[in-house]
């Protein structure tokens, strides 16, 4: 027990000690993403909205399409369902393709010795959870729309997401480990997500899969954090507990030993860099 509240603290710690720096950067990132453009961080709400409008004509007009296993038919529905799992994928992307580069493409930090230059990977997830809390709520505004409530259950998102947001981190902050000595994984990485959106729950349910291929796809993590995130914020079912419970130990141990390898490979970056 105490080596797990060791393995526990070491990330969080480092990231507490950096709370302060952690704002001043997310905040700068977002307010930097749309710099020089007229709507500027207007585009947060409108670039979800006209998605989840093109989502909503497409697969409601065009392809008479409805959500397998949803109760309520509408036209808005099957777009909600899709909408909300390219949230999840979207938030996911957005850090993962970002990863590799993060250390070059801030050189200047890599030389200040003081610099907490882990903190860039939280930066970057927070960055990409603003951004989806701002695609919720326009799912939110499209449910009360098509579905005339939102669930309850919505307000246990955090808990479902956990596991997403912790194994994030400790992906990126690999990635962004490797990105600085194998300037290749940046182009492996977007074909890979390319690949990752097809092969996730993300255009259908996993019901909607014969019965054979459905271990194979709960093989994604991505999938079981889709599906959980459906379940709360549209289908009004509490998150599995064992998925909660399994999936945030190992989000835990996932991010200490991915920051120990960040924090070791670090002294080799000035050099090549």
């Amino acid at each position: 027990m105490k080596c797990w509240l060791e393995m526990k603290l070491r990330f969080q710690q480092s990231i507490w000690q950096s709370r302060e720096l952690l704002w001043r950067l997310t905040e700068r990132e977002v307010q930097g993403r749309y710099r020089g453009s007229l709507l500027g961080v207007g585009w947060t709400v409108l670039q979800p909205l006209l998605m989840l409008a093109v989502y909503t004509f497409v697969f409601s007009q065009v392809f008479k399409a409805r959500w397998a296993g949803q109760d309520v038919d509408g036209p808005l529905v099957f777009a909600i369902n899709i909408f909300t799992g390219l949230i999840v994928f979207n938030l996911f992307s957005e850090c993962v393709s970002r990863a590799p580069t993060l250390v070059l493409a801030n050189p200047s930090y890599v030389k200040k010795v003081v610099f907490p230059l882990a903190i860039l990977v939280p930066v970057s997830l927070a960055n990409a959870v603003f951004h989806a809390a701002c695609s919720l709520v326009i799912l939110g505004l499209f449910e009360l729309a098509s579905l005339k409530t939102i669930p309850l259950t919505a307000i246990l998102l955090p808990l479902a997401w956990m596991p997403l947001l912790l194994g994030t981190m400790a992906i990126s902050w690999i990635l962004a480990s490797l990105g600085v000595f194998l300037r290749d994984i940046g182009q492996l990485i977007g074909v890979l997500l390319s690949m990752l959106m097809y092969l996730s729950p993300v255009f259908f349910p996993i019901t909607a899969l014969p019965a054979k291929w459905r271990p194979i796809l709960n093989l994604n993590p991505l999938a079981l954090v889709i599906e959980q995130t459906r379940a709360v914020l549209v289908d009004g079912k509490l998150p599995s507990a064992p998925y909660v419970i399994a999936g945030s130990i190992l989000g835990v141990l996932a991010c200490e030993a991915a920051f120990r390898m960040f924090e070791k490979s670090r002294r080799a970056f000035p050099d090549v860099i």
